[in-house]
């Protein structure tokens, strides 16, 4: 069943079952985080052992996209560095 979320404030598709990462992957968006430096991040091992797909999912920095269902309506939001003033900006 196909599921609706956001990825930085845009609209996604998603499917019921299907990880975070694996729904933005199949949306053509590869970068989920930026380091201090500003350097893109993204899936990796896809098994939550390297933690480089963190994002910010509903308010919650440093969640491993590759290891969240996405859920309808669930927020996703790039990730700067450690996601913490983001976060705190978002409520």
């Amino acid at each position: 069943m196909e599921i609706m979320f956001e990825f930085d404030g845009r609209p996604v598709k998603g499917r019921d079952g299907q990880t975070i990462a694996e729904a933005l992957l199949s949306n053509g968006i590869t970068t989920v985080r930026k380091t201090r430096n500003g350097a893109d991040r993204g899936v990796y091992c896809a098994m939550g052992v390297c933690y480089e797909c963190r994002a910010i999912v509903n308010g919650t920095p440093n969640t491993r996209t590759c290891m969240t269902t996405v859920t309808q309506g669930c927020k996703v939001m790039t990730q700067e560095d450690a996601g913490i003033e983001v976060a705190d900006e978002q409520g």
